[in-house]
């Protein structure tokens, strides 16, 4: 059986774990491993089985025997590293969030769409087991009527590589919304069955760390620190989304000063409620028969960045769109945009 032949783009963190996904599936070749720093790419011949390390993504743009790319870089460089390889006739999984803006996502949507090839991001909650348990109780009505979401998404003091490319927003687009809040936005919309956005009313703060050296902190992953850096982005958000279904409001923190982290989503029905724990189980609260019940359903899961790759391997393959094809996710984009103009503006923005 011919394998797919695929590029990493990006060899830190989350191309690891992207590329151990891929070491699962015998139907997928490791190319090439692509990172500017030739330790990091060269250590994904050893741990990966990666047939060649390089630095520059060039070369494995040109190789006609690579299907496909998968792009694990600082936020700045997915639209320009995702339109290249499009016009290379690659397949591509990028990861999340599509881009800094709407409109550099739009641009990735369209040329995706002229050059007929798959593009699929990040979004790895959609291949969550009881994400999707949450999702099928829903759409049966489980609930009853869901008319409102709520999520949380907050930690004590645990701002990332302070100074570095997290914190400088003409890198990264945006501070804690854009990290941590557009997993679980995205998680909301998807588990609600892409309820329309109408408006959004957010507030960003950047306080904690103005004074870089005087932030104490508990953790601090992409660390240590660079004091000669920047801090221009937010630790801490809120906001309410008017949809034309439920409503949906939020509050997250990398960083505030209550050490309670919470990391999870509401799901409010006429019927009962669901609480789903950040990458957890869920419980589902209501009543039966005049008595309240409360339930914790408990499932066999899978690995969700296993699933994530090979659902994209095979769109690759069949040429059919996966729940994670950038027209089921812009939606979260559009909301992002949405909230960094509304809190710039301090009014509601229109989707």
């Amino acid at each position: 059986m011919s394998k797919t032949k695929i590029a990493i783009i990006g060899c830190g963190a989350i191309g690891n774990t992207h590329a151990d996904a891929y070491k699962q599936d015998e139907r997928v070749e490791i190319a090439y491993a692509v990172d500017l720093i030739a330790e990091r790419a060269q250590s994904f011949v050893t741990k990966y089985g990666a047939t060649k390390a390089i630095t520059d993504a060039a070369a494995a743009f040109a190789d006609p025997s690579v299907t496909a790319v998968n792009i694990c870089l600082p936020n700045d460089q997915h639209a320009p590293m995702t339109l290249a390889a499009l016009k290379a006739g690659k397949h591509v999984m990028c990861e999340k969030p599509i881009a800094l803006s709407l409109e550099e996502a739009a641009a990735m949507q369209a040329e995706a769409k002229k050059q007929k090839k798959q593009l699929a991001i990040g979004v790895v909650n959609r291949y969550n087991t009881y994400v999707n348990m949450a999702k099928d109780i829903i759409a049966s009505g489980g609930l009853g009527k869901v008319y409102h979401a709520s999520f949380s998404f907050k930690s004590f003091r645990s701002i990332p590589g302070l100074g570095g490319w997290f914190t400088t927003k003409k890198n990264s687009g945006g501070g804690v919304m854009i990290d941590w809040g557009i997993h679980f936005l995205d998680l909301a919309l998807y588990a609600l069955g892409l309820p329309e956005p109408v408006s959004v009313s957010g507030v960003a703060h950047s306080e904690l760390a103005r004074n870089m050296k005087d932030y104490a902190y508990t953790s601090m992953w992409a660390g240590p620190p660079k004091y000669e850096g920047v801090y221009d982005v937010e630790e801490f958000v809120s906001g309410v989304i008017r949809t034309k279904g439920p409503s949906i409001n939020f509050e997250g923190a990398w960083a505030h000063n209550i050490d309670k982290p919470s990391m999870y989503l509401d799901f409010i029905g006429t019927k009962a409620g669901l609480r789903l724990e950040y990458r957890k189980g869920f419980t589902m609260y209501g009543s039966e028969n005049g008595n309240l019940f409360e339930k914790t359903p408990r499932a066999k899961e899978i690995n969700d960045f296993h699933a994530e790759m090979r659902a994209f391997i095979d769109s690759c393959g069949d040429g059919k769109p996966n729940r994670a094809h950038i027209d089921n996710v812009i939606i979260s984009q559009k909301v992002i945009d949405a909230f960094y103009r509304s809190a710039a503006e301090g009014r509601e923005a229109v989707v």
